[in-house]
């Protein structure tokens, strides 16, 4: 697994590339990210970021082999940190102090999913598959889920992707408000790049609308943070659930 940043032109390309598990997420990498936001929140001269997927594929959630470990034991400290590494990786893009964009190519799921709404922005293939995944596997959502979707979706689309399991296309994302644009796989990165780059031209303004946009638009009701700990008991008694199961 590794976790690049690139910048151009005050555009810094994170990209997390891991093909042999379709750019899922574990502790170490999501450490690896966490740093690389910090690396890319410390440099004035950035003014944008794009998250992206290596291979095509965007983030296939976290390995499996950490859903397992937390099932044997989710009061065990080491797997419960484990967990919330997962949970800290998508939550440090959400903090960025600069713009974040969602570059979407393939399939996110599951923990993909949140990291892609923690972004301000979404351009997404039209043929991407956005997959909460959660229940399919017989898992409680984590991580803020219905936190992350109430921002962008409606109840009834909040309650068909993360309850009822519903796969969502890239156009029909663009066509929920979960993305600004759906295009031809093959033009996501340039289209991102060409919405990114009018904030990149003057890094310290898009950093303070940001903040203000952050917090004149973020919605009533339960924040994030809280939703991230509501949820995450239940989820952890969901894997401890499907590891007596199996």
């Amino acid at each position: 697994m590794t976790i690049d940043a690139e910048v151009t032109d005050g555009i810094a390309t994170i990209t997390i590339d891991s093909p042999k598990t379709r750019n899922a997420l574990n502790p170490t990498s999501s450490r690896q990210l966490v740093a690389v936001c910090d690396q890319v929140d410390a440099d004035p001269a950035v003014g944008a970021v794009i998250v992206r997927g290596g291979g095509g594929t965007f983030c296939s959630g976290a390995e499996r082999e950490v859903l397992a470990r937390a099932g044997e034991d989710p009061a065990d400290p080491e797997r419960f940190a484990e967990l919330g590494s997962i949970y800290d990786a998508f939550v440090r893009v959400g903090n960025m102090s600069v713009p974040t964009i969602a570059a979407v190519q393939g399939a996110a799921v599951g923990a993909g999913v949140n990291l892609l709404l923690a972004t301000d922005l979404r351009i997404v293939a039209t043929d991407a598959r956005i997959i909460g995944g959660f229940t399919r596997i017989g898992l409680h959502p984590g991580g803020g889920h219905f936190a992350l979707l109430g921002r962008v979706v409606s109840r009834e689309a909040a309650a068909a992707i993360g309850l009822f399991g519903a796969e969502v296309s890239g156009a029909r994302a663009a066509e929920l408000g979960m993305a600004w644009d759906a295009v031809d796989a093959a033009e996501v990165d340039a289209r991102a790049r060409e919405i990114a780059a009018t904030a990149a031209r003057d890094p310290e303004l898009s950093r303070r609308v940001l903040g203000s946009l952050r917090r004149e638009l973020d919605p009533p009701g339960v924040s994030w943070p809280a939703a991230l700990e509501l949820e995450r008991g239940s989820q952890m008694w969901s894997l401890r659930r499907r590891n007596k199961l199996t």
